[in-house]
């Protein structure tokens, strides 16, 4: 097991016991990115996208540096996760066409899909950037989304 591998199990079980005692999905989201900006050295910015009643894609609770509100639709890293269902890792970010800059030190990228539990829709997603270039993996993947399981959205 990677050091990140046994970073991302530790920090599953602690969320796990803390989102036990959360009272709502925003709670948990918050939790959850609390935990991870100050846990995991290389994220930069961390935060969840939703899509709102409109289709728009609008930043929800996040730590770092500013944020953009809503994301251009079918654009970005975070509309390609939402549109393929599926998780994105870029490892550098100034060469993903069409790459929204909220913020000129990200580097790189990984986004995680968010499903609701109860629809089994896509709702959103789990972004966070680095100022390193190809800093996330295959183990963030897997790691990250078994945090996102922990929603329950």
């Amino acid at each position: 097991m990677s050091k990140k591998q046994g970073r991302y199990e530790r920090l599953t079980e602690q969320l796990r016991e803390l989102l036990k005692k959360s009272p709502n999905p925003q709670a948990e989201m918050a939790t959850i990115v609390a935990i991870l900006s100050h846990k995991m050295p290389d994220f930069f910015w961390t935060g969840f996208y939703l899509l709102d009643e409109n289709g728009e894609l609008c930043v929800n609770t996040y730590q770092g540096p500013v944020a953009c509100q809503v994301l251009a639709k079918n654009t970005g890293v975070c509309w390609a996760c939402i549109n393929q269902q599926k998780p994105i890792v870029v490892e550098n970010v100034h060469e993903f066409e069409g790459h929204i800059a909220c913020d000129s030190r990200s580097n790189s990228e990984i986004v995680i899909p968010v499903f609701s539990k109860k629809s089994g829709k896509i709702i959103g997603c789990l972004d966070v950037d680095s100022e390193k270039l190809s800093a996330f993996d295959n183990d963030d993947v897997l790691g990250l989304t078994k945090i996102i399981d922990l929603l329950t959205i």
